[in-house]
């Protein structure tokens, strides 16, 4: 039976279960990736912001054990950082000192890779659907279009009243493939160079500390040669 009309929602309605499976799923994952779009909008704007104001803290800090007692009830990264180099100086007490800043190094990396595999949650999704979604609506399409086909077989005739709806469904699922794909893709490629940034701030940040560290263990070293001398 012939559809009553062509526009998109009537097409859906009298295509194939599969091709009507394959647009139920790309949209769920054109809703997946606006979902992560927002979450993660609010997310990287947040973190930057209180980074940043955290970074700009730093760069005016006296000594390390000053950062330490500012951020003593903070959980975001930088304030890891801080713990985490003030935790090394801490142990190092009775140590060389050669080896101290070498040591704190090794912890700020282990703290930015940490945090920027949890604010890189999600990319993974727009990702998988930018790369997929086309070809999931093109299966679509070329089960329609083989559907159209033995359609016409069955009714021995080619008239285009005939052919055209059914190659009309199958298209549908191409086009809906790339309403996924296409912002997917924008969106991924906009919060790549965000998180980028995002790391950048991480990376000044973790000079800022290593600086704070050195600055403590120069001035400890100071103490001591004069108490030695």
């Amino acid at each position: 039976m012939l559809p009553r009309d062509l526009t998109p929602w009537q097409m859906f309605l009298d295509a194939d279960i599969v091709v009507k499976a394959v647009m139920v799923g790309l949209a769920f994952a054109s809703f997946l990736t606006w979902t992560v779009w927002f979450a993660k909008s609010v997310e990287l704007r947040f973190e930057k912001r209180r980074a940043r104001r955290k970074n700009r803290w730093l760069e005016h800090a006296k000594s390390l054990g000053e950062a330490e007692r500012e951020f003593a009830r903070e959980k975001d990264p930088v304030a890891r950082l801080v713990r985490a180099a003030a935790h090394e100086v801490e142990l190092s007490q009775t140590l060389p000192k050669e080896g101290v800043k070498e040591r704190i190094v090794w912890q700020l990396e282990r703290v930015e890779a940490t945090a920027s595999r949890r604010i890189g949650n999600g990319m993974g999704v727009l990702a998988t659907i930018g790369a997929t979604a086309p070809f999931v609506g093109l299966f679509g399409t070329v089960w329609g279009i083989m559907n159209s086909f033995i359609g016409i077989s069955k009714a021995h005739t080619t008239s285009l009243a005939v052919v055209a709806p059914g190659i009309a469904e199958a298209l549908l699922a191409t086009a809906i493939g790339l309403v996924a794909a296409i912002p997917a893709v924008v969106i991924y490629n906009v919060f790549t160079r965000s998180i980028g940034g995002y790391r950048l701030i991480l990376g000044n940040a973790s000079a800022n500390v290593l600086r704070l560290a050195s600055r403590d263990l120069d001035r400890s070293g100071a103490r001591l040669r004069q108490a030695a001398e």
